[in-house]
């Protein structure tokens, strides 16, 4: 079945500047899968040496975390929108700022 997927636009410069794709695929890990076929050079911020997802890499089927559902085996029903969405980082670890 016909599943959308949306790219994160750190991540559209890997994928032909796609801002979401449609992919044939019956579980969130063939849709990931299949989109790494398609733009290879997503594969590797998206998946660790082993093949795992990376843990900075969250999905979300629909407002569904994918890891409080069935992980990569979550299964698609073909109508739901997948969302690629990285963890952010950062800041200046500096406590003592006070907004004006």
């Amino acid at each position: 079945m016909a599943v959308t997927i949306t790219i994160p636009t750190a991540l559209r410069q890997y994928a032909g500047g796609q801002a979401s794709l449609t992919l044939e695929a019956e579980t969130v890990g063939t849709l990931l899968h299949g989109l790494v076929e398609t733009y290879p050079d997503l594969g590797r911020h998206l998946f660790n040496e082993q093949g795992k997802l990376r843990n900075f890499v969250n999905v979300y089927v629909g407002d569904e975390d994918i890891r409080y559902l069935d992980g990569e085996e979550t299964r698609l029903q073909g109508s739901e929108t997948v969302s690629i969405i990285p963890a952010i980082a950062g800041g200046s670890g500096d406590t003592s700022y006070a907004a004006p």
